[in-house]
């Protein structure tokens, strides 16, 4: 195996993060809506009466948008190019974090195949996916914090927005102004998204794959590669949008010196948005999350098995 499933796995993992960034974006967007709580107006009823006080008024939580109207208020609002936000920590993201889990996948599925049946038991595919993409997630960690605030900067008000102009400078600037640590804001989110999300996604295309082939419904290309990917990004989807949602909330989360944080941790973030917003809130963008997870693991897994063809003569 070597090096060659590490770099199999990177090319096509960024390939296909920069071809689905804007359904990302739009997903991260959506699952940020109905964060911030009820802002308080001072509005005087009667200002001409000396006895008056001031009465608090609690502005209506901003109404819940659906995909289309997160987009086209973004590119209405931003313009086009605030589709790409981001775009530099995704590659950055997927040359750190994919290319470890796919690679590691690769050599603990290599490792762990019976040599006579040629198969991998499913409970060890699923093992396989929990290990390397908990490895993977904890290297990639730092793009990925980045990568959501970059994402998540063209929602604030002017005066709040970080303006990161990379996402080197996102990273250099958290590391000045919040400390190294930092780096690693949501790991152990990230941790769990990452290792269902690999568990579930590897797992889930070996399988169907390998059950298409077995029953001869197709042959081994393109209709059963897309087939296969397009069910594991489901699948993926379904385990993951909890966890993701807690993950872009306590990356986003502004900390200021002397100012207690939004969220303790991720568990209190759980908390909290279930008791303000309800249980589904766990599922808020879930509708873009399949949107960019299916044909996110479609490009992911037709390319890497173009680019196993291109590489198959290669040992390194």
């Amino acid at each position: 195996m070597g090096l060659k499933g590490f770099a199999e796995g990177g090319i096509a993992s960024i390939v296909a993060g920069c071809s689905t960034h804007p359904l990302d974006l739009i997903k991260v967007r959506m699952q940020l809506q109905g964060e911030s709580g009820p802002v308080p107006v001072q509005t005087n009823l009667r200002p001409a009466l000396a006895f008056q006080t001031s009465t608090t008024v609690t502005a209506a939580p901003p109404l819940r948008v659906g995909v289309i109207g997160v987009g086209s208020r973004l590119i209405r609002e931003e313009g086009m190019r605030a589709l790409f936000s981001g775009v530099s920590a995704t590659v950055l993201r997927q040359t750190l974090y994919s290319t470890t889990r796919m690679g590691l996948y690769d050599i603990l599925k290599g490792k762990w195949t019976d040599p006579e049946t040629k198969t991998m038991p499913l409970s060890k595919k699923l093992g396989a996916g929990f290990i390397a993409g908990a490895i993977g997630a904890a290297v990639g960690n730092p793009a990925d914090v980045a990568m959501v605030r970059m994402q998540a900067d063209g929602r604030l008000p002017l005066d709040q927005r970080r303006n990161y102009k990379s996402v080197l400078d996102a990273i250099t600037q958290m590391i000045r102004r919040e400390g190294v640590t930092s780096l690693w804001r949501g790991s152990s989110l990230t941790i769990n998204r990452a290792m269902l999300v690999t568990s579930s996604q590897l797992a889930s295309y070996d399988s169907v794959k390998e059950t298409i082939l077995e029953k001869g419904l197709l042959e081994d290309g393109l209709g059963t590669h897309v087939l296969a990917s397009f069910a594991a990004g489901f699948v993926a989807s379904v385990a993951s949008n909890p966890v993701d949602v807690i993950k872009t909330r306590v990356m986003n989360m502004k900390v200021e010196a002397g100012v207690a944080p939004p969220y303790k941790g991720a568990v209190d973030c759980a908390l909290k948005t279930v008791k303000a917003e309800g249980i589904m809130a766990l599922y808020k963008g879930f509708v873009p999350t399949v949107s960019r997870q299916a044909p996110f693991t479609v490009v992911l897994f037709v390319t890497l098995e173009q680019v196993r063809k291109l590489f198959k003569d290669f040992d390194f």
